[in-house]
Parts: C-alpha cells; sequence; structure tokens
C-alpha cells in the first residue's frame, strides 16, 4: 500500500512538472495582448491608382468613429509628416467601431500629395484620440526619403500662453466665439523646424477635448524662438468654462482656461417673441372680429320694434289744415266789424 501512495505521488509530480513550463510560457500571453491596444491590417500592402483594399482593426473603442487616409511622407511609428495635408483626404473613407472593438472598411488607392513612403492612416475622430499607421506602397508614385528628425517633436514653449481677440455683438446672440491662443516656442533640436503642424483643442467639463489640425507658416531655426498664434472657435451658443489645448507630435504643449459669458441676446429675443407674437395675435383676431360681425346699426334694428310708417297726406288735407290753423279759434270773419255798420257809443 505505501509502495501504491509512493508511485502515485511521484506520477502526480511529473505531472505537474509536465505542465508547468507551458503553463509558465502561456500565461503572459494575455497581458500582452492587452497592451498591445488598437490594431489595423491591410488585405494587401501595395496597390495602384484606382484600386481598393480592404482594412480592418480589433481592439479599438466600441463606437469609436474612425478616419482613413493614404499618406505620404510617413512611416509607422513616426507619424506623417505635415498632418492630414499630406494625405489623400478627398479619397478618404469613415469607419465605424462595432461592439466588439472591430471594423472593416473598404478604402480607394489614391496618390497623396507628397511622396512616397506611404502609410494607411487610421485616426480616431471621435470617441477615440488613438492613431495607427500601416506601411503601405503606392506602385508607380514617387518616393523620397524622410528628415531625419521627422515626427519627433522639438519645440518648447517658454512663455506662458495667454488668449487674444475679444467677442462681437452677434456673439452676444449665440455667433460662434472665436480667440486665438498665442505662445512662445523654442526650437530645441538640431535642425529648423518649417511651417509645423499642431491640434488645437477645446473641452468643456469632463469630456475630452477635440482636435483639429492648425498649421502655423513659418521657420523656426534652432536655437530659436518664435511666436506662434493658433485660431480658437467654439460652436453656436457655446458658453461656460472652456480648456484651450495645443499638442504637438503627440505631447500637450499648452493648456489654457477659457471663461464664454452666457448669450444673453437669445434670451431676450425669446422673451420679446414672447410678448409680441400673443399681442400680435390678437391685433389679427379682432380685426378679423371686425370684418366678420354685422353693423352696429343692423344690430340695434334688430332689437327693437320698427316705427309705423307715416301716413301720406294729399294735398288738399294739408290746404284745409293750413286755412284752419289760420283762423284763430276766437275769432270769425262774421264778427269782424264793418266800417258802414254804426257803432253803439253814444246811444242812450
Amino acid at each position: 500500500m505505501t509502495h501504491l501512495r509512493t508511485a502515485a505521488g511521484g506520477l502526480l509530480a511529473a505531472l505537474l512538472l509536465a505542465l508547468l513550463p507551458a503553463t509558465a510560457g502561456a500565461a503572459p500571453s494575455g497581458p500582452a495582448t492587452a497592451a498591445e491596444g488598437p490594431r489595423v491590417a491591410l488585405s494587401r500592402t501595395e496597390g495602384g491608382k484606382g484600386g481598393e483594399i480592404t482594412v480592418s482593426g480589433s481592439g479599438w473603442k466600441p463606437g469609436a468613429l474612425l478616419m482613413l487616409l493614404v499618406c505620404g511622407r510617413a512611416e509607422p511609428g513616426r507619424g506623417v509628416v505635415g498632418g492630414t495635408n499630406s494625405c489623400a483626404n478627398t479619397d478618404g473613407r469613415a469607419a465605424t467601431v462595432d461592439a466588439r472593438g472591430a471594423f472593416s472598411a473598404k478604402l480607394p488607392v489614391a496618390e497623396p500629395p507628397v511622396p512616397c513612403p506611404c502609410v494607411v492612416h487610421v485616426a480616431g475622430v471621435t470617441g477615440q484620440q488613438d492613431t495607427v499607421d500601416v506601411a503601405f506602397t503606392v506602385a508607380g508614385h514617387p518616393t523620397a526619403p524622410l528628415p531625419e528628425s521627422a515626427g519627433r517633436p522639438r519645440l518648447a514653449v517658454l512663455a506662458s500662453a495667454r488668449l487674444e481677440g475679444s467677442s462681437g455683438v452677434l456673439v452676444w446672440f449665440g455667433a460662434p466665439a472665436r480667440r486665438e491662443i498665442v505662445v512662445t516656442l523654442g526650437n530645441l533640436g538640431q535642425t529648423p523646424v518649417e511651417d509645423p503642424v499642431f491640434e488645437v483643442g477645446t473641452s468643456h467639463g469632463v469630456f475630452a477635448p477635440r482636435y483639429e489640425e492648425r498649421q502655423w507658416r513659418g521657420t523656426i531655426e534652432p536655437g530659436r524662438k518664435a511666436l506662434v498664434k493658433l485660431p480658437v472657435e467654439l460652436t453656436a451658443g457655446a458658453h461656460g468654462d472652456y480648456q484651450v489645448s495645443v499638442r504637438h507630435g503627440g505631447a500637450v504643449l499648452v493648456e489654457q482656461p477659457w471663461g464664454v459669458g452666457r448669450p444673453w441676446g437669445v434670451t431676450l429675443f425669446w422673451v420679446l417673441l414672447a410678448l409680441v407674437v400673443p399681442a400680435a395675435l390678437f391685433r389679427i383676431g379682432m380685426v378679423v372680429v371686425d370684418r366678420v360681425r354685422p353693423p352696429l346699426d343692423g344690430r340695434r334694428a334688430r332689437g327693437r320694434t320698427p316705427a309705423p310708417a307715416p301716413t301720406p297726406v294729399s294735398a288738399a288735407t294739408s290746404a284745409s289744415a293750413s286755412e284752419s290753423t289760420a283762423v284763430l279759434p276766437w275769432f270769425t270773419p262774421d264778427s269782424a266789424p264793418s266800417e258802414t255798420s254804426p257803432t253803439t257809443k253814444g246811444q242812450a
């Protein structure tokens, strides 16, 4: 019995030792997969103008809206030199991530406005701000080497940023508020920075900023500084506490608060509208009533008994009536004194 227990124990130990290497080798695969983040794959890595490829991905945030572009002067891991100005924007496509975090879309092969090396650039527009570049060859398109320092951030903020500009009268009635964020940047690298592309975003409350590209025209020589002004614009009717962010090369350079007043002109407009519209409707109603109801004389005539019509009088009757009214009742023609009749005065 003892020999059987010893043999069973040895067999169990051997099985555990045999499974341990496999388990140890498989354990890191889970965290490594989770740490990879969003991924993108292409149906083929080369194509000519007018063709079409299928772009698919996984590991993205469900519901995110993505932008797919063919860009030049770019390499995976180094970004796109010049931003979307180096991409074939008119032939871009949009894709929405499904509930599993995956997407698949058709993308036409187009020639970017700058030479290759080229990539298929997948960037989050809403819901996710990640970007992934996959190398792609556009057949027949020119090729040129990238600058040695392309894609590396070399700019630093030398002074605090500020917002310049003022709101006009239209902003008081809900027009978009506009400002310029002004910042002094210095070139800490060894090569000039020509026409850098910045990303300017605005955020409100707990929402993440939505970035838009702004290209600054000019060159910052090594060891020199420059005053950079970038336009910022909010949506119509926006008000409250906002934060303006500027980033370059994936790094946030500036964060500046911006307090936007409430558009009281809109409130005043609705108050006046609430007063004017009822008054106008009342006036219109009174005019309609005056036109529909009968005249006042007609209403009075219907409310009383009509007077009898006067009896017609003939000419003879009127003449006799005039004669009778001409003679006094106490005087008649027969009683009038005559000149030949004697008077009673003086008689006995």
